[in-house]
Formats: structure tokens, C-alpha cells, sequence
């Protein structure tokens, strides 16, 4: 089983971020993006396929996962979406990428959306699994169809002050919970979640979390210093860069959606894919199919 050793550090922004990089140093950048409540595994087998072809791969930890730290303990632990897009905005500036590919799902798929979407310049193309990841905050307290309600039962439950102690007690067995519910047909073994359990570890874990699930219901107040940001993802800005965007079949989060669902967030080329018998965590699920699809922008970016 493939650790992804040795990390690096770096600082970038509000953070000293860890993150694992493959590949040479001169080769088309790529940052891939986890999402919660995983890890940089991840990514264990996308990242040496894409260093293989000749990419510069950077898996970074989220804020409040494994080694990456807030560098002062007076920055509010925000999880809010726009944090997330802050941090790897600074990471690409830290690591003097001026232009990379951006790949992720869940948390680090909305970062990877608010870049393409924001700073355009700085995003070569985007890799997204649920397509149009950027929150609408505004809208947030409408209800949906009782299915999809069901599937959010855990965002609930971080809404109260049982849901956070209840996370803080045992952060492996709703994580593990969660990893079986959202990927059903994905058969990981005690050792492949534990791989990515350690990074749950972070002492700032449970409130970056927490603040996460308040803050996108509007049920929390964000960090000031993203407000401007915020006030820009409010407007549910569109994504011009050439995409390719996956629903997993078996997603036990979100529901399928077909091309149409999102078009209108999109100005740029885009080709939307439903992969059958994939849940949430594609790139570990399947690895080559995420892998291959950020090695086709690639190409389609430099025939």
C-alpha cells in the first residue's frame, strides 16, 4: 500500500502547508485536491501516473487535515468555501506556479472550482467530480426531495453541539461510517482508511469541520478576512475554462445530474461524465479514469 512519503512544507497564505509532489520540476503543473473526510491517499495511484507522463504533481493536506498548520492560533478555523479557495490561491503563489491544472472533488473540488472561476488566469483547465462545486449560500436553507435531505442527515448533525461532540469523540468511526455510505460499491480495507484516518488527527480537525458545515447554511459567520471573496461566490460566477466534470453513479452524497444540470455555470468547453459503479472518492476508486481525464485536458491545452 502506497504511502505518499516524503512531504514537504511551504508557507503559503495563513498556512504552512504540507503536500506531497511527484514528477519533474518543469513538467505542466497539477495540483490535486482531497476532499472531507479523506486524504491525500487519495490520490496514491493518480499522482504516479500523472509524474509517469511528465507532469509536476502537488497534493496538498486541506486546512485541519494531516501536516498542514495555521501558522498563528488567532486566524479563525474556517472551513467556508472561500477559505479553501484562498489557500490554494496562496499555494500556487508560494510554490511560483503561475498556472496549473486544477483536479479534486468534494472540499478540494469546490477550492479548485472558486479558482477557475475567480482567477481564471491561474487555472489551466479543471478537473471537477460534481461539476459546479461553488456553494449558494443564499439559497441554502431551501429544502430539497426527502432523498436528497437523507443524504445530508451528517450536515445536520454538525449543526448542533451534539454533532460536535460527537465528531470530536470518535472522528474514525463517522468518518468510516461516511467512507461506507458515500461509496458503496467501494470494497477499502481497515488499512486503506486507516492510511487516511491519521490526518484526522489535526487538533484543529473538528472545527475547521464544524465551521464548514455551519457556515455553507449560513449558520455561522465566516472569517472577515474572506468576506470580499465571499461576496464574489455569491454571485454564483461561471467557470470558462476547459472542464471536465464527473458524477460518480453510486454517489452516496450527491445525486446524478446529466450535462444540462450545470451548463449554464459553464462558458468554456466542457464534456460531463457519469462513471458507473463509482461513488464519492473517484480518484481512489478509479484511478485511472481521473487520471486519464487530466491527462486529456493536458493534451487538448497543448496539441
Amino acid at each position: 500500500m502506497t504511502r505518499m512519503q516524503p512531504l514537504r512544507t511551504v508557507r503559503a497564505g495563513v498556512l504552512e502547508v504540507a503536500y506531497f509532489e511527484a514528477g519533474p520540476a518543469d513538467g505542466p503543473p497539477v495540483l490535486l485536491m482531497h476532499g472531507f473526510p479523506y486524504d491525500i491517499h487519495s490520490y496514491a495511484e493518480v499522482a504516479p501516473m500523472l509524474a509517469e507522463a511528465g507532469c509536476r504533481v502537488v497534493v496538498p493536506y486541506l486546512r485541519g487535515y494531516g501536516g498542514t498548520r495555521f501558522l498563528s492560533d488567532s486566524t479563525p478555523r474556517s472551513g467556508e468555501q472561500a477559505a479553501l479557495g484562498a489557500d490554494l490561491l496562496a499555494l500556487l503563489d508560494a510554490l511560483s506556479i503561475p498556472r496549473a491544472l486544477l483536479a479534486g472533488y468534494d472540499w478540494g473540488g469546490r477550492a479548485a472550482c472558486v479558482v477557475a472561476a475567480l482567477w481564471p488566469e491561474r487555472c489551466a483547465g479543471l478537473v471537477s467530480f460534481n461539476s459546479y462545486n461553488i456553494q449558494d449560500i443564499a439559497k441554502a436553507m431551501r429544502p430539497e426531495v426527502a432523498e436528497n435531505e437523507h443524504r445530508l442527515w451528517y450536515q445536520y448533525y454538525f449543526h448542533s453541539e451534539r454533532g460536535r461532540a460527537g465528531l470530536a469523540a470518535d472522528r474514525r468511526g463517522i468518518t468510516r461510517l461516511l467512507w461506507r455510505l458515500w461509496s458503496p460499491t467501494w470494497s477499502f480495507d481497515e488499512a486503506t482508511f486507516e492510511r487516511s484516518a491519521a490526518a484526522f488527527d489535526h487538533p484543529d480537525f473538528v472545527e475547521v469541520v464544524i465551521q464548514s458545515y455551519r457556515h455553507r447554511f449560513g449558520l455561522a459567520p465566516g472569517d472577515p478576512a474572506y468576506a470580499d471573496i465571499e461576496a464574489r461566490l455569491a454571485a454564483q460566477p461561471p467557470i470558462a475554462v476547459p472542464a471536465i466534470t464527473f458524477d460518480g453513479a453510486d454517489d452516496g452524497v450527491r445525486p446524478v445530474s446529466d450535462a444540462s444540470a450545470h451548463a449554464h455555470r459553464f462558458t468554456g468547453p466542457r464534456s460531463h461524465r457519469i462513471v458507473p459503479g463509482v461513488g464519492h472518492n473517484m480518484p481512489q476508486e478509479v484511478p485511472r479514469v481521473f487520471a486519464d481525464a487530466v491527462l486529456e485536458l493536458l493534451s487538448a491545452s497543448n496539441p
